[in-house]
């Protein structure tokens, strides 16, 4: 039987481990990891997360820098990391409805969410929370709906953007209400809020975890929320099917992604590391107490889920586009 030379088969292992690394680049030592958001400073999906990074900070050892790169339903902030190095440096904290709304209303949607980025990690389930102009008269649904049957069309709402989750839960309470309401689409949802608080809207559908601080506070008036129990951060804020819309029910979600090229290793370090970050107990009861819902595991959960959601939004969002 031949034996092989040491100086040999070092030379091969050497090389093979030049090859493994050509092909799976290492995240740099040290480097910061860029959380992106595809929304605007200060509405709930920055807000979670500024709430999220510096636990995943001290999971993974290194600096979290949340950036906002807002337009375009949120696409702009997935396509950057879509295109973005494939080392884990690059993320980007997903909110559901450009993954699972914006490739059916989207007439050119820069990139395929199924195709061009890796699942990393779910984080957290939501709901909205219908909310209106503190001094409008109405403190019911049934008083909004009334109104609105009588004014076609005079009432407002605002949006994170066109087939973004609270623009399709207007939608939705519109045509189950069969009233005419008026669409006014921002980049995000803390402008569209600052225009309910200012009186500029009528309403919106916001996610509970950023509304609640305006609710409390009584700089607007909370009228329902669109999951199919009471939210325990807002008690005393009926569900819309207890307001009188039986079957109401519109949610969502935030992940994590990563460029398609990431290495398995890279995601699987990553997943684990957001994980333990959802289970730090300053972290879990924050969000928590903000109506938020912890939703961790694996990757594949959010494939699974994303392409669930697709599929039903998919007749829900007939006849609406954007250019």
């Amino acid at each position: 039987m031949a034996r092989q030379l040491p100086g040999r088969r070092s030379a091969l292992v050497f090389a093979l481990g030049a090859v493994m690394s050509a092909a799976a680049p290492a995240q740099p030592a040290g480097a910061a990891v860029r959380l992106v958001v595809g929304y605007a400073a200060g509405g709930p999906v920055d807000a979670g997360a500024r709430l999220v990074a510096p636990a995943l900070a001290r999971e993974l050892g290194q600096a979290v820098v949340v950036e906002n790169k807002p337009g375009a339903n949120a696409t702009l902030a997935g396509d950057l990391v879509a295109k973005g190095p494939a080392d884990g440096t690059l993320l980007w904290f997903a909110a559901s409805p450009t993954v699972t709304i914006s490739p059916h209303v989207m007439k050119r949607m820069p990139f395929d969410p199924a195709r061009d980025l890796v699942p990393v990690a779910p984080v957290l389930s939501y709901y909205n929370v219908l909310v209106v102009n503190r001094e409008l008269p109405y403190r019911t649904l049934k008083e909004l709906t009334e109104h609105a049957r009588s004014h076609p069309g005079a009432l407002t709402y605002g949006s994170a953007g066109i087939g973004g989750s609270n623009h399709l839960s207007a939608e939705l309470f519109a045509l189950q209400s069969k009233v005419r309401l008026t669409h006014v689409p921002y980049k995000g949802n803390a402008p569209a809020m600052t225009d309910v608080i200012g009186g500029q809207l009528t309403m919106m559908f916001d996610i509970v975890g950023g509304a609640r601080q305006f609710i409390q506070s009584g700089k607007v008036r909370a009228i329902a929320v669109t999951s199919p129990r009471r939210n325990p951060s807002l008690p005393e804020v009926p569900t819309m099917e207890e307001a009188g819309l039986p079957g109401f029910e519109v949610g969502g979600w935030y992940a994590v992604y990563a460029a398609p090229a990431t290495p398995a290793a890279t995601v699987a370090r990553l997943n684990d590391a957001i994980t333990r970050a959802l289970a730090q107990p300053d972290l879990k009861a924050r969000l928590e107490e903000l109506g938020y819902e912890l939703w961790t595991g694996a990757p594949r959960l959010v494939a699974e889920r994303a392409q669930k959601e697709r599929a039903m939004w998919a007749t829900v969002t007939k006849g609406i586009e954007i250019e």
